[in-house]
């Protein structure tokens, strides 16, 4: 096949299509692991996102049937260096092509991903279509059709999440109520591990729906998405921070800081990676981490206290409130991929709801 990526500061690049024949519009960003991206592609952050790994050799350990982190493809087109067709892994069922394909997602490889990632590291995310198809393409109407496409505008969570409560890990000793802003299965798995039964509910459950599972503790799971247009969720979390304990990851510590009196802030190019570097105030100690997102708090909210930071720009990684029984943080304990040095995250909610 053939395809096309262009971006909105009138940047076209011509490579080779694979996956699906198909169009797609999407913010461009980049991940810099060297596996996981089978992970990745399922991740539901990915919403709305074109998804560019900086790793060159893509595909190369197939897709197996044990790694997704959700049911479907959430990125909206995938861009890598070289795209290996064939695979070797004792678990892989299936290719690469044939995953992207089967999920109706375009990718194109043989682009030079160094340029692109230098270019969104000097003028930021910016949005970007991608086509694939085995005729011909037209350049000036992709650039067309790119022009409607806003991010922020865009609400991504109310379909990233499960449409209707669901539950993992029955009859564990522990009862947990995820709010599904766009969980990823690890932090279900996570929890499951230490013996709780999760009960996923819709992103805009209300407040009293919540409460009727009366769980021994509240998660706020991650998502895609700009945090500040989740009004609606700010004011469900307002209402269940202080009953229960509270755990927040990614997007969920960013709603907590919305819905709490703090604010967010869209980061330049974002953090998405294995490899991120996260400073823990009150020990000293320094995690590496698995990260995904482009927004950050700003405004840490009153009354909660700052308790790590990004190790190369400062920017907040977790925050807490004793006096309510908050903690959250910014990047994914949970990994899949990536180290198990934050882990121990869970093991510590656990042992506040536990109380």
């Amino acid at each position: 096949m053939k395809a096309v990526l262009a971006l909105k500061d009138g940047t076209i690049l011509h490579g080779i299509g694979f996956g699906a024949e198909a169009v797609m519009a999407g913010e461009l960003v980049f991940n810099t692991s060297m596996c996981g991206y089978q992970e990745a592609l399922t991740d539901p952050s990915y919403g709305g996102q074109i998804l560019l790994m900086t790793y060159p050799l893509i595909g190369n350990y197939g897709i197996n049937a044990v790694d997704n982190e959700s049911s479907k493809i959430h990125a909206s087109g995938f861009v890598v260096r070289e795209m290996s067709p064939d695979y070797s892994h004792r678990q892989a069922e299936k290719s690469l092509h044939e995953f992207l394909a089967e999920k109706g997602i375009p990718g194109i490889h043989g682009l030079d991903t160094r340029f692109l990632v230098k270019k969104i590291r000097s003028k930021g995310v910016m949005p970007a279509i991608i086509a694939a198809s085995k005729n011909g393409i037209d350049t000036d109407s992709l650039l067309g059709k790119m022009g409607e496409f806003d991010y922020s505008g865009v609400d991504f969570v109310a379909k990233a999440g499960v449409e209707k409560p669901e539950v993992f890990g029955r009859g564990g000793k522990h009862k947990v109520a995820m709010l599904d802003l766009g969980m990823k299965m690890g932090i279900v798995r996570e929890l499951v591990k230490r013996d709780c039964e999760v009960h996923a509910l819709p992103a805009y459950s209300s407040a009293e729906e919540v409460e009727a599972i009366e769980a021994d503790g509240i998660m706020l799971s991650n998502g895609p998405g700009d945090p500040a247009i989740l009004e609606e969720v700010h004011k469900t979390v307002r209402r269940l921070i202080g009953a229960k304990p509270v755990f927040g990851v990614c997007l969920g510590h960013q709603v907590i800081a919305h819905a709490m009196g703090g604010s967010t802030y869209k980061l330049k190019f974002g953090h998405r990676g294995c490899n991120h570097a996260v400073l823990d105030i009150e020990s000293g100690k320094v995690a590496i981490t698995t990260q995904n997102h482009g927004f950050a708090v700003d405004k840490v909210p009153e009354g909660f206290e700052l308790t790590k930071i990004n190790a190369n720009d400062k920017s907040v990684e977790g925050m807490k409130c004793e006096n309510k029984d908050v903690v959250c943080v910014q990047y994914h304990p949970e990994a899949s991929p990536g180290p198990h040095d934050s882990t121990y995250l869970f093991d510590e909610f656990v042992a506040r709801i536990g109380k």
